[in-house]
């Protein structure tokens, strides 16, 4: 770790464990979550990239050699050092894939990457768990509400009108644990105007996450159950004495600041200043280091996320 000395103050060149290169792979989900910001364009007759299986292989193969930590080149390693590169695939629903997941994951971990799967885990059964922990560093499962109205009008719900129980998301992280002691687990929960009064202080206890990562409802595809500042930092407020574990991420933090890919193979960032997101050209057409320059994404604002990590308070 470098240490840079700028107008008498320290500044700590952060270092991380892993760099987090989120690939949403599939748009569609079997929720219908009325706040969701999984729906991209998708220009001519352009398909989802996972139905190719050579060119899948070849953007991950085109993603591990970029953002390798020895990759000088890479923009990011001017202002922050990485030890190893984590895909982070999420959707959609990634786990609506079955094989072609599995392959995605296989894929990823020969070439070097660790891997983590950020899923509702409604169609994760015990098989399934049992199954695909051990190639995970990370389990992410989203979490919006223990009550089972609150996640009916959030939109958690099956076209069959199933929802998961609480104590299948708590079996299911069991099952998991026990399948993979290293394995680490993530809660997403997103506050929004369904949710916003709720204290979920009991379940996160129960589960007792590694990380639980609450994020403020992101205008960016559609602004239904949008939330003032002001809720959510009662939200947040309200279940402080989960602080150890909790990362907080209102909307401007999550602007500029990760690196992500969509289902055709583009990176893209949020705008909170548009309806849309803002797209590269897709990677395979114009190369890794082209793609990551269109989208305006910011190397120091992405390294300031992970500054206060060192401190413990931040992790991607």
């Amino acid at each position: 770790m470098r240490n840079n000395h700028r107008n008498d103050e320290v500044q700590i060149r952060p270092f991380v464990e892993d760099l987090v290169i989120n690939w949403h792979l599939i748009e569609a989900c079997n929720y219908s979550c009325k706040y969701c910001y999984a729906a991209w364009e998708k220009p001519g007759t352009s398909k989802e990239l996972h139905r190719d299986q050579d060119g899948t292989a070849h953007l991950l193969t085109s993603l591990y050699d970029f953002f390798r930590p020895s990759n000088s080149a890479n923009p990011l390693a001017q202002v922050m050092d990485w030890k190893n590169v984590r895909l982070s695939i999420a959707g959609g629903e990634p786990t609506l894939l079955k094989e072609r997941l599995d392959f995605v994951i296989s894929k990823a971990k020969q070439l070097g990457f660790k891997v983590s799967l950020i899923t509702n885990g409604s169609l994760l059964d015990a098989q399934r768990v049992t199954a695909i922990a051990p190639h995970l560093s990370c389990l992410g499962i989203s979490l919006d509400s223990s009550n089972v109205k609150t996640n009916s009008l959030i939109g958690r719900v099956s076209q069959k009108g199933n929802i998961m129980p609480v104590s299948d998301v708590v079996e299911t992280i069991r099952i998991a644990r026990e399948a993979n002691p290293a394995i680490s687990i993530k809660i997403n929960t997103v506050v929004n105007a369904v949710n916003m009064q709720e204290d979920m202080s009991n379940l996160i206890s129960l589960i007792n996450p590694d990380r639980w990562k609450v994020m403020r409802v992101l205008p960016v595809i559609t602004d239904a159950l949008s939330i003032s500042t002001e809720s959510y930092s009662e939200f947040v407020n309200r279940h402080g004495a989960l602080s150890a574990v909790m990362t907080v991420e209102d909307n401007q933090d999550m602007v500029d600041s990760y690196i992500m890919i969509d289902p055709l193979g583009r990176f893209f960032q949020n705008s909170l200043g548009g309806s849309a997101y803002l797209y590269s050209s897709p990677i395979q057409e114009v190369g890794i280091e082209k793609a990551f320059a269109q989208t305006g994404f910011s190397p120091i604002k992405f390294a300031k996320r992970y500054q206060s990590s060192i401190h413990g308070k931040l992790l991607p």
